[in-house]
Parts: structure tokens; C-alpha cells; sequence
């Protein structure tokens, strides 16, 4: 395709987005610096057409693009639109409060579909990225004991145990044990640790330290599959009827981990930006969607290696520089966050 033919179909794509509206080429040639005639511009969109980069929704109507022209326009972007001061400042700010992962997470999530205006799609680090940190045993009473486990990336578990009385000296020895089995060790080798040490209890430990691993390996359970969190949903209702047949689909596609995870599946490192439109979405309920993502965090022990991914789905007349930017920070900001956390 010429230069030529390239700007009238960003043209198109720009104007769509904004306006939701058929783009005619009078309307080009008045709000875009083209340098061609309104003939030209017809002749060049004749010839989009005709290659399939965008459509007419009905007779006497200007054109709309189509999966192949959104899929052209994004892999041509020349510079994606920055972010202003005002957001990269509301970003540090949002994320400085965070007090533990899942806090990082839920704000992350409000963040990006506050930004985009999307809905927001975030995965919880993979639990074979991180390592446990620390385990405590904090006594409460002189019955009851707090369980409280730390992972590498900062996520904090916590339980309440019944222990009966207990000696601060057994707990202290039984706490060493724990540290001893799953420090260092990624949550399914804790786990496998653990139940080796329920065969070298000595006796005078035997019951509060069975309790104490039994939760404890209950706790890491909770961590050895990965889940996303989603938000930002009431922004579909913005978009207007014509996408009001792609909401039942796409909400309930949006309530299976399944196609969550599938969907933020592809992106293959933290600087790899993917977008997937219309068509190209390999769930039949997001096909009138487009679903842009990244990935997030890195590795201790690989520099580079992703944790996680994030992403927004939306559908697929949306403003793709700005997402992708927006998308890209945020995903960069939770990258430096969780890793001035691991140091």
C-alpha cells in the first residue's frame, strides 16, 4: 500500500473512532491535511474497499473500517500517543499506596480501565515466578497462634490457629522447621517440602506442628494456580447500539477464568505489546472485540522473564495509541513497583 492510501485509512480509522459515524471523503478532506482532491480521496477508498481495509454499512453511507484495516492501521503506527504528565503522575501515585499484591492488583485493574476506559484485565503473578520469603508464627493467646506466610513478590497469607497451649520454645523450633522446608522454594516444591517433614516430626512437636503444616500447605495450595481480575465492565454500555449485540457474549466470556487466561496467553515478554483484533480473537464470543496486553514484572532469578500479563478488552473501534500507551506504562510501573518490592 502507498503512503497515500496508508493516510486516508488512518484517517478513517481516526475519525471512526471518535465520532462512531461512516466517514465520507468531504469529511476527510476538510479535517485531515491530505493534499489530494475529494476525488482522489473517493478513488483511494474505492480501492481500500475493494482490498477489503474498510466497508460500507449500508448505501449512501461513508465507510467504517474493517478487522484487516484496524489490523493494517495498528501494525503501521509510526509513535504511540503519550501519556500526559498528569497521568504518569496519577499512575505513581495510584500504585505508591499499595500495601501488599492484592492491593497491587485491585489498583492496577482500576487504574487501566479508568485510563482506557476499557475493561481491564489483570493476571496475578504465576506462581511458578516466585519463591516463599518468610513464614511467622506469631502467638496470639495462650491458645491460638497466627500463621502468616510471605512470597517473594510481597503477597501476605495469613491464619488463625488453635493450637491448645504451647510452649514459645517448641514454636520457635517448629517455626525453624517451616522456614528450613519452604524458603526459597517456589509454592508447589514448598508444598512437596512439607510433606517430607510431616515424617520427621520428633514426637514432643508432633501435634501443633502437624496443625501448623497442614494449614500452612493449605495456604500454599491457594497459590499454585493463577487467576485474573477483571474490572472496568459498566465501560461497555458507552459504546454505543451497535455493539450492544457483543455484550451478553462477551460478558459471559468475561466471567470464565478459561477464556481469561487465553486470552492474555500470547504475549511472550514484558516489552512485547499484543493486539488481537475482531476476528483474530480465538473466543467466538469477543469476535466484534479487540483485546491489547503485555506483560508485567520480572524475574529474580531470569532478568527479563515476565511474571504476568495485563491487558483490556474492548470493542474493536477503539483508539489503539492511546491504549497501547496507556497499557504499556501502566504495565511498566507495576514492573519497577514489584521489583523495588523483591529487592
Amino acid at each position: 500500500m502507498d503512503d497515500r492510501k496508508l493516510s486516508v485509512l488512518r484517517a478513517i480509522v481516526t475519525d471512526y473512532v471518535d465520532s462512531q459515524e461512516p466517514v465520507g471523503s468531504k469529511a476527510l478532506v476538510e479535517r485531515h491535511n491530505l493534499g489530494v482532491s475529494p476525488a482522489t480521496v473517493r478513488n483511494d477508498m474505492a480501492v481500500l474497499e475493494e482490498e477489503g481495509y474498510i466497508a460500507q454499512p449500508h448505501t449512501s453511507a461513508g465507510r467504517i473500517p474493517t478487522d484487516k484495516g484496524y489490523r493494517l492501521f495498528v501494525d503501521r503506527l509510526s509513535a504511540v500517543k503519550p501519556l500526559s504528565a498528569a497521568e504518569r503522575r496519577a499512575i505513581t501515585s495510584f500504585l505508591s499506596g499499595a500495601e501488599d499484591l492484592d492491593d497491587v492488583v485491585a489498583r492496577t485493574v482500576r487504574l487501566l480501565a479508568q485510563l482506557t476506559r476499557q475493561v481491564a484485565m489483570v493476571q496475578y503473578p504465576s506462581p511458578d515466578r516466585h519463591h516463599i520469603a518468610s513464614v511467622e508464627l506469631v502467638s496470639l493467646t495462650a491458645d491460638r497462634v497466627m500463621l502468616i506466610l510471605v512470597t517473594s513478590i510481597g503477597q501476605v497469607d495469613q491464619r488463625v490457629l488453635e493450637l491448645g497451649e504451647h510452649d514459645p520454645s517448641v514454636l520457635a523450633d517448629i517455626r525453624a522447621r517451616l522456614l528450613t522446608a519452604v524458603v526459597g522454594n517456589t509454592p508447589e516444591r514448598a508444598r512437596l517440602s512439607l510433606a517430607r517433614l510431616l515424617g520427621e516430626l520428633p514426637e514432643t512437636q508432633e501435634a501443633p506442628a502437624r496443625i501448623c503444616i497442614a494449614s500452612l500447605i493449605d495456604l500454599l495450595e491457594g497459590q499454585t494456580t493463577t487467576k485474573v481480575v477483571v474490572g472496568g465492565v459498566p465501560n461497555l454500555t458507552r459504546f454505543g447500539p451497535d455493539f450492544t449485540s457483543a455484550l451478553p457474549p462477551l460478558l459471559e466470556a468475561l466471567e470464565e477464568q478459561v477464556v481469561l487466561m487465553r486470552l492474555l496467553g500470547d504475549v511472550a515478554s514484558p516489552e512485547d505489546i499484543h493486539v488481537r483484533i475482531g476476528e483474530e480473537n480465538p473466543i467466538s464470543q469477543l469476535r466484534q472485540t479487540s483485546v491489547v496486553s503485555t506483560g508485567y514484572g520480572t524475574s529474580a532469578t531470569t532478568p527479563g522473564d515476565r511474571f504476568a500479563t495485563l491487558g483490556v478488552v474492548g470493542p474493536t473501534r477503539m483508539d489503539y495509541p492511546a491504549t497501547i500507551a496507556s497499557v504499556r506504562a501502566i504495565a511498566r510501573y507495576v514492573s519497577r513497583f514489584l521489583d523495588d518490592e523483591m529487592r
